[in-house]
């Protein structure tokens, strides 16, 4: 099992650090396109940068979220059931959500297949929009695994083995 958690780790940290980069270049571009606006000199095709980009900084980082516990978890009932039954609430929840981004990538993945059979490509620089498709569905995929982790931890050993669970109240 420590094992297969290192190596989601790993998958886990390489989807935030895409995410970043992405965040990073997202920063420069839309830096670039003010700065050519007040110049009178805009970014060409700036819009579908910061597009595309959006995706890899949201879902690169969806993983790393879910690992740390980041998602919003309302706790209104928490405190008057028993542990057991908490801790198969968290169970249910980490297998719905590892379900939700599976479909997503299905769906994605019946997208992308159409994007290449058309030939979709963005409006102004052409870039082919199968090739963000495939980096979601990964990022999707990576996000379901993890989501699968949690919920074999949380059945077998009982608590998550990194990452605190954030609840609001």
């Amino acid at each position: 099992m420590m094992a297969i958690r290192k190596i989601a780790d790993r998958l886990t940290g390489l989807s935030a650090s895409v995410g970043a980069i992405g965040l990073l270049f997202e920063v420069v571009v839309i830096l670039i396109d003010v700065i050519g606006r007040a110049l009178g000199q805009p970014l060409y095709g700036s819009q579908d940068l910061i597009t595309m980009t959006m995706v890899i900084v949201v879902f690169g980082a969806m993983a790393l979220c879910d690992r740390k516990g980041g998602h919003i978890s309302v706790d209104l009932f928490e405190k008057y059931y028993p542990p057991l039954m908490n801790r198969v609430i968290d169970v249910i929840s980490a297998l719905a959500g590892a379900v939700i981004f599976v479909g997503l990538a299905w769906a994605v993945y019946d997208s992308a297949k159409l994007s290449v059979m058309l030939n979709l490509s963005t409006n102004l620089l052409n870039i082919p929009k199968a090739w963000i498709q495939w980096v979601l569905i990964g990022f999707a995929l990576i996000t379901a695994l993890g989501m699968l982790l949690r919920a074999i931890e949380l059945t077998f050993d009982g608590e998550i083995s990194k990452g605190d669970k954030v609840h609001i109240s």
